[in-house]
């Protein structure tokens, strides 16, 4: 019999503090779980190290090494391989609390229905402190979109979904030359079908390297633009707000100018809406091309 939750890790050359993630899952007061690890290409000791906890048996692991295509590709092998009615994304430089399990396999078995997507949860420093703000009390579900729109909602949060749904949307596009397309275009596309369950609980404790896609945004726009192009039209399709797709075009156009696409309007799903905001487009392509600095705005990994 299948446990209810996967806790999947895609990890790159992060054998230095991966054993965060597996001594918090260790310690799990539930074992009602699988840890699924796509090593997407990692050159340094991961694989011996997981070789080492699976001969422990201390918790069930699958491991699939695969050659590097980024994040979202680790995640797309991910989605392929899972077969348990849940599933929770933990970064290799995060770790679980120690009843994160139990909390949300029993959550979910009490709230928990095909008219929902899964469940939002809260992440927390290393020390303990929720990052951004908590999930709002009057409300017992709502998308992605709703609680960062309409609520207001700041700063990372835990996502877990049903396996069925992020099978059913079709998965990250693989650009040639590219590691990084954001993960929120799932989000996005699941936001359409139904809401996630919330859970004003810290299942997820995060720890923001320096080497991390969330602290070195600017440089993932500069290296990813088709990725981010890709994005940026679904992202625009759906926005809540007209000043939201006002936002989402503008990055749009700074992507596709640095891939010197310069049939950004004809493309885009928004066409007026690009061609009024094309001289804001240009002034960010021009930002991102001359600026030292790493990001723009907060920093979230959930995107």
């Amino acid at each position: 019999m299948n446990p209810t939750l996967t806790v999947f890790t895609p990890t790159f050359n992060r054998a230095y503090c991966l054993n965060k993630c597996y001594e918090s899952l260790v310690r799990q007061t539930s074992q009602d779980f699988l840890w699924l690890i796509i090593d997407d290409g990692s050159t340094d000791n991961t694989p011996l190290l997981v070789e080492e906890w699976i001969r422990e048996d201390k918790v069930k692991i699958s491991y699939y090494y695969q050659d590097n295509q980024g994040m979202h590709g680790a995640h797309n092998t991910a989605y392929e391989k899972i077969e348990t009615e849940l599933n929770v994304c933990i970064d290799s430089d995060d770790f679980m609390s120690d009843d994160a399990v139990e909390k949300i396999v029993s959550f979910w078995t009490k709230h928990g229905s095909d008219s929902l997507a899964g469940i939002v949860a809260l992440d927390a420093t290393p020390t303990g402190e929720i990052i951004g703000t908590t999930l709002p009390t009057s409300l017992t579900a709502a998308t992605l979109t709703e609680l960062y729109g309409k609520y207001k909602i700041k700063g990372d949060k835990k996502l877990v979904y049903r396996t069925k749904l992020m099978k059913e949307t079709p998965p990250y596009p693989l650009f040639v030359g590219e590691k990084y397309c954001p993960l929120s275009y799932k989000y996005i596309l699941i936001d359409q079908k139904c809401p996630l369950l919330l859970m004003n609980e810290i299942v997820c404790y995060v720890d923001y390297q320096t080497d991390g896609s969330s602290m070195n945004m600017i440089h993932q726009y500069k290296k990813n633009p088709r990725g981010f192009s890709f994005f940026r039209k679904v992202a625009m399709k759906y926005a809540p707000t007209y000043k939201e797709r006002v936002r989402e075009t503008i990055h749009y156009i700074s992507s596709n100018l640095l891939i010197r696409n310069f049939h950004y309007i004809a493309e885009s799903p928004c066409k007026f809406t690009t061609f009024l905001f094309s001289p804001a487009g240009w002034l960010l392509y021009l930002y991102i091309i001359n600026t030292e600095r790493n990001t723009i705005g907060n920093v979230r990994k959930n995107t």
